[in-house]
């Protein structure tokens, strides 16, 4: 398949000066003084993106996934590497971007149009079908400046998916934007996928991410990371949101991670964190299926190796996507906390009802901590084991109920409809 997107080995330097008269007195050096540090936004980036796919870029704040979008684009010029592009690039990156801010939005959509190669006429017969998109109304008419940050994403995403992209590049702008337009604008872009759209999304909704998303590549700290499946990179992503090498470097030696407990997770099973402490076993009283509604116990059990104060439990449950549907921990729940000694094991027990539909889901476990003003990851197993939940035994009229439900979970509802005359 042919790529629309390729990039190779992208640079961006940024010179920092501790001082802004330091900028004036380099120049006038000319070459002979360095009065600047050199920081790399980006440090020899390449991927490519295939025609037709959707593709996530995730990473930490900071890390130069917008950078990266800006230098597709051509909004900013790499100090290294090239880029390559086939097909029409439209997109929507920070807040403001394209917009002139005293014109009205109507200018604003004439002038962009023109610039992306339409002329007057094309975009006048374009135009009523973006305006409608937006949901914005006569503010179409007002001057750019005084929309709402809401509005404002609305007209320019309406305005990016109406130009026939080839190419749609979206940073993070629907964040801004209500649920409901946020639903409207994944059902367009999907729309757009389907007609063989290229799709590049940077967004921190790993929710989005796991729906939408053929393929996923991490950038942190200006690197390339890896790319892969949208839960395979979710679940590295969590990883590098939970390192802290400092105090990795101080945790007790432990046993490597997964020790004891091989024999018990599934293939898919991922298990990581500083081993202070260990999850050593775990159970699913009702074994590996139950039926939908039933109430069922998941048991798990942690070692610790180090003495630590107030460690956090957690369950969290995944659908065969890898989709977190539902989680809950200690915290949240308000349990007493724990000064945990060298030694100790700990048992925790989470008791609940499967209410949700029929299919086959994934166990995860963890044992994390509040170090500081982040977030300690001492253990956690993602995909530990699968849990079948089953329909169960219904009536003909349950199952015909059954067969037509939608979404993640079953709130057991039951209709009733009669007619009733009317008083007027």
């Amino acid at each position: 398949m042919m790529n629309a997107i390729e990039v190779n080995h992208i640079t961006k330097v940024y010179p920092l000066y501790a001082r802004k008269s330091h900028r004036v007195k380099e120049a006038f050096c000319f070459g002979k003084k360095c009065l600047h540090d050199d920081f790399k936004a980006l440090d020899d980036v390449s991927f490519t993106v295939e025609q037709g796919k959707t593709v996530g870029i995730i990473g930490t704040n900071g890390s130069g996934k917008s950078t990266m979008l800006k230098i597709i684009t051509g909004v900013l010029t790499q100090t290294a590497g090239e880029v390559i592009t086939h097909g029409r690039i439209s997109s929507l990156l920070e807040l403001g971007a394209g917009f002139h801010p005293e014109y009205s939005g109507i200018e604003n959509l004439y002038i962009n149009g023109i610039m992306m190669g339409f002329d007057r006429e094309e975009m006048k017969k374009k135009i009523p079908e973006i305006v409608a998109f937006s949901e914005i109304g006569d503010y179409v008419n007002q001057p750019v400046k005084n929309y709402s940050s809401g509005m404002f994403v609305r007209l320019a995403f309406s305005l990016a998916i109406h130009v026939e992209p080839e190419i749609l590049i979206v940073d993070e702008a629907l964040s801004v934007g209500d649920v409901f337009f946020q639903a409207k604008c994944y059902e367009k872009m999907a729309a757009l996928k389907a007609a063989g759209t290229t799709i590049l999304l940077v967004t921190h909704d790993m929710g989005a991410v796991m729906n939408y998303c053929d393929k996923v590549i991490i950038i942190n700290d200006g690197h390339y990371i890896a790319e892969g499946s949208a839960g395979d990179m979710v679940d590295a992503y969590k990883k590098i949101l939970a390192q802290d090498p400092d105090d990795h470097a101080k945790a007790p030696e432990g046993p490597v991670m997964g020790d004891g407990i091989e024999d018990k997770v599934g293939d898919k099973a991922d298990i990581y964190g500083t081993g202070q402490a260990v999850i050593t076993d775990f159970a699913v009283d009702a074994g590996a299926e139950v039926t939908c509604g039933e109430t069922f116990t998941v048991t798990m059990k942690v070692r610790f190796y180090g003495d630590t104060e107030y460690p956090i439990f957690a369950l969290t449950i995944r659908d065969e996507d890898g989709v977190e549907i539902t989680g809950t921990n200690t915290m949240y729940a308000g349990c007493e906390p724990l000064s945990v000694k060298a030694g100790e094991e700990v048992q925790v027990t989470f008791r609940q009802r499967a209410m949700m539909h029929p299919g086959k889901y994934y166990l995860a476990f963890g044992c994390t901590r509040f170090a500081a003003d982040h977030l300690e990851v001492l253990c956690r197993i993602y995909d530990a084991s699968t849990l079948v939940v089953t329909e169960g035994i219904k009536t003909r009229d349950d199952k015909a109920e059954g067969e037509s439900r939608i979404g993640l979970f079953d709130p057991e509802s039951r209709m009733e409809v009669y007619t009733q005359e009317s008083s007027l």
